[in-house]
C-alpha cells in the first residue's frame, strides 16, 4: 500500500505563504454561459481519442495569446508519480514514442529519470527546439484532415471546450509561455514607472498594452499552443539594455535566480475546470508589477471559432500605490475551411482608480466584404471628462497613430514592426523542475519539429494519461493540494508574494 502525502506539485513540503494581498478583489462580469460542458474530472481527452466515440469531448483552442482553450478538470495534481510515468513525458506507453523509458530497479519499481539529465537526450537539443521559429505554412493535405476531423465533431453554437484537434495543428509551446509575449517589448512596460505625470502614465500603459499582441503570432496559419496541465509552471526573464547591472539576486521573487535589474515572469496553470492561467511579472528596481488571470469560453460559429477571454490584469506601480486594471479582447479563428487566420475583437477597458484616468479600446473585426484585418481604436480620457484628450487608430499588428485633440496634432503612437522584440531568457531544460512547461512538453515539441506526428501524439498521450491517473489517485485517496504561486481572492487569482507585499514587510522589519 502506498502512502500519499500532501505536498506541493514540485515535490517539496508545503511552505507557509503570506495572506497579505495587495490588490482587492476586482469586479468581474462573468457571462451567463458555462465555461465548460464538462462537469466531471474523469473526462480528460486528447488527440489519441476517437472523435466518433468521444464526440465533442476534447479540448480545442486557437493561436495568439489568450486565444486558446484548455482541458477541463478542476483538480490539483499530486506530486507522486503514477504507474511509473514521469509527468515530463520521459516515459511512454508505446515503443514508437521517442521519449526515454524510466529505469526499473531490482524490486520492479520505476525510477524516474532525473531532471538534471542532459538537454541533449536522444541526441536532440531540446532547448534549441523552442527557440527556432515556427514553420509558416500548413500542408493542404493536413489542413483538409483537420477540417474533416473538426466538422465531424461540432455543430453551430456548440461549446468547444472538449473538442479535439489533431496533433499537427499544435504550436510548439505551452499557452503559459505564450502569455510571456505580453512583455516582448519590456522597455515600453518599464517606462510606465518612470513617468511623473499621471496623464503620461495612462498613455504609456495604453502604448504598452496595444503593442503586446502582435508578438504572440509565431505562424501565419492559425495554430494552438499546448493546453497547460494543472500545476504546470513557466518562468523566464528579460535583460534590459541600458539598465545598470545589479548583481544582487531577488531570492524571494518569482524567478529567484534573477537580478534586480531584470524583468521576471512566472505563470502557473491554477485550474482545469474552468481552465484558468495566472501569471505575474515584476521589475524590482523599477518597482512595477503585472498580475493577471485568464480563462476562456469558446464556441463554433460555422465558418469560424470564437473565444471569449474572461479575466483581468493589473499593472501596479509600487512606489505610487497606483494600479491600472485591464481586460482582454476576444479571439476568433476565421476561414477554417480554407487557410485559417486569427483576429481579435471586442471592447477592452483600461482604468486607474487612484488617478481617475481611463481608456476605452475597441479591437475591430474585419467586415465580411472589404476592410482590413487587425484594426484597433482607443480613446483616453482625463478624470470626469466626457471627451477624450487623445484618440488612437491603426492596426495592432503594425502602425497606430495618435490624434491629440488638445494639441490638434497627429503623430505615430507606436509601430510594432519598427521596435525591437526582446528575447526572453529561459533556463535550460536540464535545470528545470518536472512541472516546468518546456520540460513537460519537450517530446511533443520534438515530434512536431521533426514532423513525426505519431511521436508527438504518443508523447502528448503520455502527459495527458498522467493527468488521468493522478485524477484517479486524488479521488481514491481524497488528496489535498496547494497551488504553488497563486491563490484565489474573490474572483481573482493573486500572486502570493507580490513585490508590494515584500516591500511592505521589509519596511516594517526595518522599523523594528
Amino acid at each position: 500500500m502506498h502512502t500519499y502525502k500532501s505536498l506541493h506539485a514540485c515535490g517539496r513540503p508545503k511552505c507557509a505563504v503570506y495572506e497579505f494581498a495587495t490588490t482587492a478583489p476586482l469586479g468581474l462580469v462573468v457571462p451567463e454561459t458555462s465555461y465548460s460542458s464538462s462537469e466531471g474530472e474523469d473526462d480528460f481527452y486528447d488527440a489519441n481519442d476517437d472523435p466518433f466515440t468521444s464526440l465533442g469531448n476534447s479540448p480545442i483552442g486557437c493561436t495568439t495569446r489568450g486565444f486558446v482553450e484548455t482541458s477541463p478538470t478542476h483538480d490539483k495534481p499530486p506530486e507522486s508519480h503514477v504507474s511509473g510515468i514521469d509527468l515530463a513525458g520521459t516515459t511512454t506507453p508505446k515503443p514508437s514514442t521517442a521519449a526515454t523509458v524510466a529505469e526499473v530497479d531490482e524490486t520492479g519499481s520505476s525510477k524516474v529519470p532525473s531532471s538534471r539529465s542532459s538537454s541533449y537526450d536522444n541526441g536532440i537539443d531540446y532547448d534549441a527546439l523552442y527557440e527556432e521559429e515556427e514553420e509558416m505554412d500548413l500542408s493542404m493535405e493536413a489542413h483538409g484532415s483537420m477540417i474533416t476531423h473538426l466538422l465531424s465533431q461540432v455543430k453551430i453554437g456548440m461549446d468547444l471546450t472538449k473538442v479535439v484537434l489533431p496533433t499537427f495543428i499544435l504550436e510548439r509551446r505551452s499557452l503559459l509561455e505564450m502569455y510571456a509575449d505580453y512583455f516582448a517589448h519590456p522597455d515600453l512596460f518599464l517606462k510606465i514607472s518612470e513617468l511623473d505625470d499621471p496623464r503620461d502614465r495612462i498613455v504609456q500603459v495604453c502604448r504598452w498594452y496595444l503593442s503586446a499582441y502582435h508578438a504572440g503570432r509565431k505562424s501565419a496559419v492559425a495554430k494552438k499552443p499546448y493546453n497547460p496541465i494543472l500545476g504546470e509552471v513557466f518562468q523566464c526573464h528579460w535583460d534590459i539594455p541600458g539598465e545598470t547591472q545589479n548583481e544582487k539576486e531577488v531570492r524571494d521573487g518569482p524567478v529567484p535566480w534573477c537580478r534586480r535589474d531584470q524583468l521576471t515572469f512566472l505563470a502557473e496553470q491554477v485550474s482545469h475546470h474552468p481552465p484558468i492561467s495566472a501569471f505575474y511579472a515584476e521589475h524590482y528596481n523599477k518597482k512595477i508589477t503585472f498580475t493577471a488571470h485568464v480563462w476562456t469560453k469558446s464556441k463554433f460559429l460555422g465558418l469560424s471559432i470564437g473565444v471569449h477571454n474572461i479575466g483581468e490584469g493589473v499593472v501596479t506601480l509600487v512606489d505610487r500605490s497606483e494600479e491600472y486594471i485591464v481586460t482582454f479582447p476576444n479571439g476568433y479563428g476565421r476561414s477554417i475551411l480554407t487557410v485559417p487566420w486569427i483576429e481579435l475583437g471586442g471592447s477592452v477597458e483600461i482604468k486607474c482608480p487612484q488617478t481617475g484616468y481611463y481608456a476605452n479600446v475597441e479591437f475591430l473585426t474585419k467586415p465580411f466584404y472589404g476592410g482590413k484585418r487587425n484594426k484597433v481604436s482607443a480613446e483616453i480620457y482625463s478624470p470626469n471628462d466626457k471627451k477624450p484628450f487623445v484618440s488612437i487608430a491603426g492596426e495592432w499588428s503594425g502602425l497606430m497613430e495618435a490624434k491629440w485633440h488638445d494639441k490638434n496634432k497627429t503623430e505615430v503612437f507606436v509601430d510594432v514592426n519598427r521596435i525591437p522584440i526582446f528575447k526572453k531568457q529561459v533556463r535550460p531544460i536540464v535545470e528545470q523542475d518536472e512541472y516546468e512547461s518546456r520540460r513537460v512538453w519537450k517530446e511533443v515539441t520534438a515530434g512536431l519539429k521533426f514532423n513525426d506526428i505519431e511521436r508527438a501524439t504518443n508523447a502528448k498521450f503520455v502527459v495527458e494519461q498522467q493527468q488521468r491517473d493522478q485524477a484517479k489517485v486524488r479521488k481514491e485517496y481524497d488528496l489535498a493540494w496547494e497551488h504553488k504561486h497563486f491563490k484565489p481572492v474573490g474572483d481573482n487569482w493573486i500572486y502570493t508574494k507580490p513585490l508590494s507585499q515584500r516591500m511592505y514587510l521589509q519596511e516594517k522589519e526595518a522599523k523594528r
